[in-house]
């Protein structure tokens, strides 16, 4: 699929996340790799780098295949898929991921 920018991609990226285990999993698995950065600036050790996307992805891609049953964006588009997850995880961690699929007239599914 070809997107126009980054807003028409959001779209589409919010529409491949529509179940609520989907979405906590992208969470946990940005939570994680962010901890890992985190936790090797602290440190200084450069080699707590190595599983931040070990994690990340395999808890992202594990929702898609088993739980959303599709295929991850990240495949097709991995920076805008990047950029997109990070936005879903502060939209997440603010509570306002609800309002944005309604917003794009999506409805969450549990």
């Amino acid at each position: 699929m070809n997107f126009k920018n980054l807003d028409d991609f959001w779209a589409f990226y919010v529409s491949q996340h529509s179940k609520v285990l989907t979405r906590r999993l992208h969470f946990m698995g940005t939570l994680s790799g962010l901890l890992c950065l985190l936790s090797s600036l602290l440190c200084r050790r450069w080699i707590l780098l190595l599983p931040a996307p070990i994690i990340g992805y395999a808890l992202a891609w594990y929702s898609h295949f088993f739980v959303e049953g599709n295929v991850p964006a990240t495949f097709g588009h991995p920076l805008w898929s990047f950029l997109c997850d990070l936005k879903m995880f502060a939209f997440m961690l603010s509570g306002r991921m609800d309002k944005e699929i309604k917003r794009l007239g999506k409805r969450p599914l549990l």
